[in-house]
């Protein structure tokens, strides 16, 4: 079984220091196009930091058209690579993550790649909001990335690439140009101008329709036929298991959509869900004391501040013990017995 591919094992294999194990779990999760976006973020906070050491950390300048050359061969892909000169600068220090990454945008439609000209990367526990050339706003939540051009031309979808959660605010244009979000897995959320959200982590996927009207487009392989939305409705699917049915559902819309006003919202959530939002805002692990916790529902709302604030309000509200060490946060019944570290 190959090891779990995280981004400590990504930059070692960048440094040239993974196991042949981990380099071959690293080159195959680097040829699955759901991964483009994160590989893309790993790399660019890994040349970020490179760009901060002393000149001389840095190996001189390669012969690119002989790099490229070198990790098709390795690659073993025909596919037509696509270079820019991020990437490029970023292959002198990982020859066949660069390669596999950029053979994934080489897969994608040409306007698709050329026309991205900003990506925002959000980092755990931040949010940001955008103001897109159109007037649309966008409030990206933790752990999320956002690919959009500077503008789109007149007659022209207006095209984004979201991987993370993110609530969109669209604006509606006289000329009633499309406005589309692509998530990794293949899935496009269409519209002309309402609001919605979209979350999508690791085989996980929902939008969260508040006013207006959506169509979801799937990917051809998983022959699953176009979806419209209306107000109020939840859509959710996993990409991990494309044969199951997409679930459509009315639901309130605040607990998909309160994060962006600094609150979370729980409606009979269970702890195991809540354990996932954490993980996926945060990039903590949650270990819970107890198997009977995990089904345990919680319903009240809580603020986001600072996580030791939320963990605060988390043990109150829901009567829960939170015991935090490091990066991981151990869960149990404020009636049991303190867990020991």
């Amino acid at each position: 079984m190959l090891p779990l591919v995280t981004q400590e094992l990504f930059n070692r294999y960048v440094h040239d220091q993974a196991t042949p194990a981990e380099a071959s779990a690293v080159r195959a999760w680097l040829t699955e196009p759901t991964n483009q976006l994160v590989a893309e973020q790993w790399m660019r906070a890994h040349w970020h930091t490179l760009e901060t050491e002393p000149a001389t950390a840095l190996p001189d300048e390669p012969d690119y058209e002989a790099l490229l050359t070198s990790l098709h061969q390795q690659m073993g892909r025909t596919a037509a690579w696509r270079w820019q000169p991020w990437a490029a600068a970023a292959a002198v220090v990982g020859g066949l993550a660069v390669g596999g990454l950029w053979w994934q945008y080489g897969t994608q439609p040409a306007a698709s790649v050329a026309a991205v000209a900003h990506t925002e990367t959000t980092a755990y526990g931040q949010k940001r909001t955008l103001h897109l050339s159109d007037g649309t706003e966008v409030t990206l939540n933790g752990h999320s990335t956002l690919r959009y051009p500077q503008a789109w031309a007149t007659g022209q979808p207006r095209e984004v690439w979201l991987d993370g959660e993110a609530y969109f605010s669209v604006r509606h244009l006289p000329s009633d140009e499309h406005f589309i979000v692509h998530t990794p897995d293949g899935m496009q959320v269409e519209v002309l101008g309402t609001k919605f959200a979209v979350y999508r982590r690791q085989e996980q996927a929902r939008v969260m329709l508040v006013s207006g009207k959506v169509q979801l487009k799937f990917k051809a392989a998983d022959h699953r036929p176009d979806l419209v939305m209306q107000p109020g409705e939840l859509v959710e699917l996993n990409s991990r298991h494309p044969e199951t049915a997409v679930r459509k559902k009315a639901v309130a819309a605040a607990p998909y959509t309160s994060w962006k006003d600094g609150k979370l919202v729980f409606d009979e959530t269970t702890i195991a869900e809540l354990a996932t939002r954490l993980h996926d805002t945060y990039g903590v692990e949650v270990t819970l004391t107890t198997p009977e916790l995990q089904n345990r529902r919680i319903t009240g709302t809580v603020p986001i501040g600072e996580l030791d604030v939320l963990l605060q309000a988390l043990e109150e509200t829901f009567h829960l013990t939170i015991q935090r060490q490091q990066n991981r946060l151990i869960f149990s019944d404020h009636n049991s017995p303190k867990p020991s570290l």
